[in-house]
């Protein structure tokens, strides 16, 4: 993966639709020093049904983030317990006016925040939430899978390096 900065961003990724068909770009790092950096950026690439963003933050959770062409921010955390390592997961839970967890009090890999944001792509609720939960994938192959769902993966991974791990 590229080289962390000080927040442990992995990546940040946007995709948004144009015309019927998705554009993807990677964020500078300036762009997620903060969670409410990230949604500042992703709000001004809205196409059709608004921008999604992915955080994958130092190989342990995957942030996603939803903004609706009201601008309306919708937010999804891969792992709960994460806000206890991690600023910009600690973050996530500040947006969703939850309070941060005591150790261990999520399962692991429990998900927090809105998993029907992308319901309306054709990715339903349970669907997400098994993704996310599979303690096997990194979150830049939470993200591939993802996109395969949603019909982004070949602009992807011209922007995610590959992991070449042996399969």
């Amino acid at each position: 993966m590229d080289d962390p900065g000080d927040a442990g961003v992995d990546f940040s990724i946007a995709a948004w639709r144009e015309d019927g068909r998705w554009s993807m770009a990677t964020l500078p790092p300036r762009a997620v020093d903060t969670l409410g950096g990230f949604v500042t950026a992703l709000r001004q690439l809205t196409g059709e049904g608004g921008a999604l963003g992915f955080v994958g933050v130092d190989e342990a959770c995957l942030i996603l983030v939803r903004i609706g062409p009201d601008g309306v921010a919708r937010l999804l955390l891969s792992d709960a317990n994460a806000a206890l390592d991690y600023d910009l997961a600690e973050e996530a839970f500040d947006l969703l006016d939850l309070d941060v967890p005591e150790e261990e009090e999520y399962e692991d890999f429990e998900p927090v925040g809105d998993l029907a944001l992308l319901a309306d792509f054709g990715l339903d609720d349970d669907t997400l939430e098994m993704l996310l939960g599979t303690d096997e994938w990194y979150p830049d192959e939470q993200v591939r899978h993802i996109g395969q769902r949603l019909g982004f993966a070949e602009q992807l991974d011209r922007l995610l390096p590959s992991r070449d791990l042996p399969r």
